[in-house]
C-alpha cells in the first residue's frame, strides 16, 4: 500500500473507523494471551491506520505505544481520537514506513500489526521485526489466510488477483516457527468485524462515489473492484479471513 493508490481510494477510505477488518474484542482477546509482558510494555503498532486498535492497546496496557503509519490523515485521526479519550500522553504517532524501521535492537516488548503485515510480506515482516524485540518479546499480527480445504474455484481465482501469496493457517504457523518464534495461539477474526467497522462503511460510500466520478473511467473501475471484494467476502467468508497470530521470540 502506498500514496500512489488512486485518489478515489483515499476518498472512500477517509474517515473509516478502521482501515481493515477488526474489532476491539478481538484486539483484547489477542492481548490477553500475552502472559508475561513487563508492567509498562514498550509497544510498536506497525501500520496503525486511524488507530482503533492503538487506543484499545493503550487502555489494555500501561505502556508507551509508537503508532506508525505513512498516511498523515490517519495519524491525525488517531491523535484526535486519542486526545478525546485522554490517551495521547502514551501514544506517539510517527509518520514512517515499515520498510525503514530505524529503531535499535531490543527496542520493544511487543510489536502489533493488524491487517498490515501483508504490505511487507508475512515472512519478511516476521524476520525483519524480530531484531526489534526484547528477549521473550511478542509479535501479534493479523493476516489473510485460507480457513478450509476444498476451496471454491471463484474464491481461488479472486485471491490470485488480490493476494496470490495467501497461505493456510498451518502454513503460516510453520513460517512463524521457522522465522524464530514459538506459537502462543491463533484465532480467526469474526466475519462480523469485517462488516461493522469496515465493509459497511465502505459500502455506504460507494453510491455517492459512483455519481461523483461518473465520467472517470479509472475511478469507476476502482469502485467496481471494491464492490467485487465486498461481494466475494459476502459469498466466501467461510473459506478465507483474517487470522490473529500470537507469537513469542524463541
Amino acid at each position: 500500500m502506498s500514496e500512489e493508490l488512486p485518489k478515489v481510494f483515499w476518498e472512500i477510505h477517509n474517515g473509516l473507523p478502521r482501515e481493515g477488518p477488526g474489532d476491539n474484542q478481538s484486539t483484547r482477546k489477542a492481548y490477553m494471551l500475552l502472559k508475561d509482558l513487563p508492567k509498562n510494555p514498550r509497544i510498536l503498532d506497525i501500520g496503525c491506520g486511524p488507530g482503533m486498535q492503538t487506543r484499545q492497546l493503550a487502555k489494555l496496557s500501561k505502556g508507551q505505544i509508537v503508532a506508525l503509519d505513512f498516511h498523515q490523515p490517519f495519524l491525525e485521526q488517531l491523535k484526535n481520537s486519542a486526545r478525546k479519550e485522554g490517551l495521547l500522553d502514551r501514544i506517539k504517532v510517527v509518520n514512517g514506513t515499515m520498510f525503514n524501521l530505524n529503531y535499535e535492537d531490543n527496542s520493544f516488548d511487543l510489536i502489533w500489526s493488524e491487517g498490515a503485515i501483508f504490505v511487507i510480506g508475512f515472512e519478511k515482516g516476521l524476520r525483519e521485526w524480530r531484531r526489534l524485540l526484547a528477549p521473550d518479546g511478542y509479535v501479534v499480527v493479523s493476516e489473510m489466510s485460507w480457513l478450509q480445504p476444498d476451496l471454491p474455484d471463484e474464491a481461488v481465482e479472486f485471491m490470485k488477483q488480490v493476494y496470490p501469496v495467501i497461505k493456510t493457517v498451518e502454513e503460516n504457523l510453520d513460517v512463524a516457527q521457522k522465522s524464530g518464534y514459538r506459537i502462543i495461539d491463533s484465532f480467526v477474526l469474526p466475519s462480523k468485524s469485517w462488516w461493522d467497522n469496515y465493509y459497511n462503511w465502505i459500502e455506504a460510500k460507494l453510491p455517492a462515489m459512483k455519481v461523483k466520478h461518473k465520467d472517470n473511467k479509472d475511478a469507476l473501475q476502482y469502485i467496481a473492484c471494491e464492490e467485487t471484494e465486498i461481494e466475494m467476502f459476502r459469498n466466501y467468508s467461510d473459506y478465507y479471513g483474517y487470522v490473529f497470530y500470537i507469537l513469542q521470540v524463541n
